[in-house]
């Protein structure tokens, strides 16, 4: 398993905000609901993104990926004042701060002119929740736009087509549609020359880097160590732990122990799984060893983490 595939395969919506909105031009949006991170696409008509350092274009089949919690503005034109804000109680508002939600509702998730407008928005707005989600995060600049063109098999015709039904398990079809335009979107930011990905992002491509990598996703229960991992990709200890060092960013064991920790962190809040079980199912010998190793980088020991985490979910 390769890094992307690991930390797109543990960040997933779970109950995300999906909508969308026939537009007629001149129309403005700002999304203020403090979202982690936003998906918008326009399935027609032509909008601009701007996260307060200029608006960005997006053609009918584009995406643009946001990470929050700051707001941002959706138009066309881009000079276009904003006539609605979504804000973080997840209604729609006008300037003055009047709900207007129903008057702009249309059927179930939809909003706007009506289906004979020329523009169509999307939106899916993420919870992220747990530490590899924030992860992923970080691995993100505040904004990423992708033409439809650049997106293999773009799913964003089916989104739309789901968005507006009502019937048993939708959410959780809108939640794994949205989690595709996602990883469709950032796996086509990523494949840009011009991009600059996360350093483990780029180190995948190297044949003894990315084979490290790759061991490492596959069984973080192991008990790796640099010279085992280095006589695996056919490398002196010395020369893969500079290698390494050089393309991910950080050393062997410290990338690995990073892996670790965030994984045992969001096991601590989705299972009830014992601490010694978690630190097993990592790749620590029993619970104290864990529990000193994620006080060290959370400063909350585990059992003290897992009553936070489930008390800010209540």
């Amino acid at each position: 398993m390769d890094a992307l595939t690991d930390l797109l395969d543990r960040t997933r919506a779970r109950g995300a905000v999906v909508g969308q909105s026939y537009l007629t031009p001149p129309w403005s949006w700002r999304f203020a609901d403090a979202a982690p991170l936003t998906v918008v696409a326009m399935v027609r008509g032509t909008s601009w993104i701007d996260v307060g350092d200029g608006p960005a274009r997006i053609a009918a089949g584009g995406i643009a990926v946001v990470r929050g919690p700051e707001s941002f503005v959706v138009a066309d034109p881009p000079e276009t004042p904003v006539q609605v804000v979504i804000s973080p109680d997840d209604t729609c508002r006008d300037p003055e701060g009047r709900d207007i939600g129903a008057a702009l509702a249309l059927d179930t998730r939809t909003c706007g002119d009506g289906p004979g407008s020329p523009a169509l928005l999307l939106f899916g707005e993420y919870r992220v929740r747990g530490e590899v989600d924030r992860r992923l995060l970080a691995a993100l600049p505040r904004l990423i736009t992708v033409a439809g063109h650049e997106i293999t098999d773009s799913p964003l015709a089916l989104v739309a087509a789901e968005i507006a039904r009502d019937e048993p398990g939708q959410q959780a079809v809108l939640d794994r549609l949205l989690d595709l335009l996602l990883i469709r979107g950032l796996r086509a930011w990523f494949a840009r020359p011009d991009a600059q990905p996360p350093s483990w992002y780029a180190a995948r491509t190297d044949p003894l880097v990315g084979e490290a990598l790759r061991l490492l996703h596959d069984d973080l229960a192991h008990a790796w160590t640099v010279g085992e991992l280095a006589t695996k990709v056919g490398l002196s200890r010395a020369a893969f732990a500079r290698r390494f060092d050089q393309l991910v960013g950080e050393p062997p064991i410290a990338y690995l122990t990073g892996w670790r920790l965030c994984t045992a962190a969001d096991l601590l809040a989705d299972t009830d799984h014992t601490v010694d079980t978690i630190a097993r199912q990592v790749g620590y010998a029993n619970a104290y060893a864990l529990s000193v190793a994620f006080t060290r980088h959370y400063q909350v020991r585990p059992s003290d983490y897992r009553r936070s985490r489930r008390a800010r979910s209540d």
